[in-house]
């Protein structure tokens, strides 16, 4: 009988050994929680698809800001539902927008924490579409003058860093011009780069009341089938000034994760998205799987695809896990 020189098993033995030699380090310094915003007071409204997340009002934000940076993440992404929509999106680039007023009073009573805003006009188009309509579909030059105008407007009620994710073409180009040119060179921008035409985002809509009211998003969000033109898709956003680089959703694109890895020398984020944390909370409640074990199999797998940035609806529990609580 042949017995092998190397045995594998002689470095698992025991958690001593499978520490010492642990290729893929998780941290809590990885995480961004992602936060939804709505008008008025003492609101907390729950979100039926996404067990342990709401829509709050500002004075509810300011605490889960609180216990957020409590808990060692560094940041948290902002999105707001705004009290009225148009088909202008007025109300995403609106001095005392959602968005505005929570930066504001985020930055006044956590000044340390890093706030990032997500930048798009879903939320606040009454068409639910990312972009402004001229004659029955998306105007994608008309919608690059607006995310630029929101942008300026975040960064100017004290956003650390802005994330556009329209999937416009040249929205990362237009609005680094604009920061710039309204003084916030050092604004950062997180790009969704590759964002795909997802069911995944089925829970967000109804966090975000974002979803559109007619046909849907494959006209500029990507195919799912493909992975070159998410490289493309990168390249022209590096090219127009992104710092950061997002692929989005996370888990069904770790491929796509680990060729932006390869191929650029940027930090690269992945949104662990709605869907992909509804799913794990419905089977752990049916008991099909532990919850906790696969959320931080799935983080880990993320962070080993070559994520330096985890956006993810798991942050607050998965950090109780990583600094032993």
């Amino acid at each position: 009988m042949f017995f092998p020189d190397y045995r594998s098993r002689r470095l698992r033995k025991n958690e001593g050994f499978r520490r010492l030699i642990r290729e893929t380090r998780l941290s809590v310094d990885n995480l961004v929680l992602p936060l939804f915003v709505r008008s008025g007071k003492d609101t907390k409204k729950p979100i039926g698809s996404m067990p342990g997340h709401f829509q709050l009002s500002i004075d509810h934000l300011i605490r889960e800001v609180q216990m957020t940076k409590d808990a060692g993440i560094p940041a948290v992404l902002l999105f707001g539902i705004p009290d009225r929509k148009d088909e202008a999106a007025s109300g995403a680039f609106a001095r005392d927008g959602i968005i505005q007023q929570a930066l504001r009073r985020i930055k006044d009573k956590t000044p340390d924490m890093l706030v990032f805003t997500d930048v798009c006009l879903c939320e606040y188009t009454s068409h639910g579409h990312c972009g402004i309509i001229e004659k029955g579909e998306v105007d994608n030059d008309a919608t690059l003058e607006v995310l630029a105008e929101t942008a300026v407007s975040h960064a100017r009620a004290g956003a650390d860093m802005v994330a556009p994710s329209a999937m416009m073409d040249g929205q990362v180009g237009a609005i680094r011009e604009a920061l710039d040119e309204a003084g916030y060179e050092t604004i950062p921008i997180m790009a969704y780069s590759a964002k795909y035409a997802s069911c995944f985002y089925g829970p967000f809509r109804e966090a975000a009341e974002g979803a559109p009211q007619f046909g849907d998003r494959k006209a500029y969000q990507m195919d799912p089938a493909n992975a070159d033109e998410a490289i493309r898709e990168i390249t022209l956003d590096v090219e127009e000034g992104a710092d950061i680089i997002m692929v989005k959703p996370a888990l069904a694109y770790l491929d796509v994760i680990r060729r932006a890895r390869e191929e650029f020398d940027l930090p690269i984020a992945a949104y662990n998205v709605s869907g992909e944390f509804a799913m794990i909370k419905a089977a752990a409640k049916l008991g099909w799987l532990d919850g906790g074990k696969a959320m931080m199999e799935i983080l880990t797998s993320i962070k080993r695809a070559g994520a330096d940035i985890i956006i993810t609806y798991f942050a607050q529990e998965a950090a109780k896990i990583l600094q032993g609580g």
